[in-house]
This record gives C-alpha cells, sequence and structure tokens, in this order.
C-alpha cells in the first residue's frame, strides 16, 4: 500500500517538474469556485502548463471572459504570440460573484459557439471549461498545435477538436472579430435549419397511416373461405360481427397521431 503510495507521489512531484511546451504567457485568475479535484486550471497549473495570477496582478495578452465585447479573432494573433492567453477560472454558477472590474482589461475577448466536451458538462454549448476555454484561443489565432498540448493533459482532451473542429476552422479563417460573430450566427442557422427538418421528418412520419395499419390480422386463404361457407348462419354473423369490428378499430388507428 505505502508502494503505491509512493510512486503516486513520484507521479505528482514529476508533474510538478514539468516544463511547458507554450512558449508564451499562459495564465488565469483562480476564485476557487471549483472542486480542485475536477478543476482543469487547477490541473494545467500543477503541469506547468499555466500560471496562476493573483487579483491585483494584470495581463496583457488575450483574456477569455464573459465580460469581454469582443469575440476572439484571427485578428488577435500578434497579441497572444508577444503575450500569450489567459481565462478567468470560476463557476457559471458563481459568475456573478467574480470582480470583473479588477480584473477588465483592454485584451478581454468573448469565445464564440463551441460546445463543451469536458465531463461536467459534455455537450453543452458555451460552458466551456479553463482548459477549453484556453485551447479554443490558440485554436482560433493560428496555433493549434498549442490547443493540442493544453488538451492533451485530459483524457477526454482529444473530444475537443473532434466536436468542434470543423467549426474552429472556420473561425480560424476569419478577419476579426465581426466575421467571427458572423460565423457564429451563420452556424447556428444552419443547426436551427437542421432541427426544423429533423422535426417535419417526424411529423411526417406520425402521419403516415401506414405506420398504423393492423398488421397483425390473418387474412383467410381460399380453402379458409371454402370451409366457412359450410357453417351454419349464425357462425357466418359471428365473423361478420367480428370482422366489422377489427375495421372499426383499424379506422380507429388509422385516423391516430402521436406527438
Amino acid at each position: 500500500m505505502g508502494r503505491r503510495t509512493d510512486r503516486h507521489f513520484e507521479q505528482e512531484e514529476s508533474d510538478d517538474h514539468e516544463k511547458s511546451s507554450i512558449p508564451m504567457p499562459v495564465a488565469m485568475w483562480d476564485f476557487h469556485h471549483c472542486d480542485p479535484k475536477r478543476c482543469s486550471g487547477v490541473k494545467l497549473a500543477r503541469t506547468n502548463m499555466l500560471k496562476t495570477l493573483k487579483l491585483n496582478q494584470r495581463f496583457r495578452g488575450i483574456v477569455a471572459s464573459p465580460v469581454g465585447e469582443k469575440a476572439v479573432s484571427p485578428a488577435d494573433r500578434r497579441i497572444v504570440e508577444l503575450y500569450g492567453a489567459c481565462v478567468v477560472d470560476c463557476s457559471w454558477a458563481r459568475v456573478d460573484e467574480v470582480p470583473f472590474s479588477k480584473i477588465r482589461g483592454p485584451t478581454d475577448r468573448l469565445l464564440p459557439y463551441l460546445v463543451a466536451t469536458n465531463p461536467v458538462n459534455y455537450g453543452k454549448p458555451w460552458k466551456l471549461n479553463c482548459a477549453e476555454a484556453l485551447a479554443a484561443i490558440f485554436y482560433i489565432t493560428g496555433f493549434p498545435e498549442h490547443g493540442e498540448a493544453l488538451m492533451g493533459k485530459f483524457k477526454w482532451g482529444h473530444a475537443f477538436s473532434k466536436v468542434n473542429g470543423a467549426l474552429l476552422e472556420r473561425y480560424a479563417q476569419c478577419t476579426d472579430s465581426a466575421d467571427v460573430v458572423r460565423v457564429q450566427n451563420e452556424y447556428l442557422k444552419e443547426l436551427e435549419q437542421e432541427d426544423e427538418e429533423r422535426r417535419r421528418e417526424q411529423e411526417d412520419e406520425d402521419d403516415d397511416p401506414l405506420l398504423f395499419r393492423n398488421t397483425n390480422r390473418d387474412y383467410p386463404s381460399s380453402s379458409e373461405e371454402e370451409d366457412s361457407e359450410e357453417e351454419d348462419s349464425e357462425e357466418d354473423n359471428s365473423e361478420q360481427d367480428d370482422r366489422s369490428s377489427i375495421e372499426e378499430i383499424q379506422d380507429k388507428l388509422g385516423n391516430t397521431r402521436i406527438r
């Protein structure tokens, strides 16, 4: 048991001395809203992929922040190249508690539409964690290798580019913030149209009377019809009653719609 603990300690120690492959500064303001065992920013700090800033420290690079007024775009490439990227590490549920007035700067940027692939918010649009936000900045500004380096620190990290890769490429081909917003809105319109087409297809299936045909009914063969002719009139009347009952039920099913 002690031997396993020692190996774990050695691994943590090696993580602390690991050197980042990203040449420009990568940083975050940590407001300790998250469980440190699950926080992507804390893990990146532990592996020396980023530095944690104090509240009163300024950062000259691009900052992914919900109070930004422009979307990050390829026009920010030079700033990222010289001064790096930063993120505000806080809970989405407690974002109102963050003193943005103390950390707000001229390079705050909003992130365009992207889908989270982290275990906490998988599949949710806009809900990126720190690692995903930083990676998005690097992807969009033309440094995809640095985005890959960040996501490579997580077992689930490969999913981010797999899910968002095509859209990130479209953002990376834009000229400025306005162009990124235009591409984002076009993409959202495409999603809306796809949803509408799926909805219409579902409605068409629901309205198709063939889907409600009584396939369990056994129609008589010619020999069975001959035998039935030999039966007395009472049985014939009973059979007619049963048949009319089945047809009546079938008609009702044909007029039923499931929503």
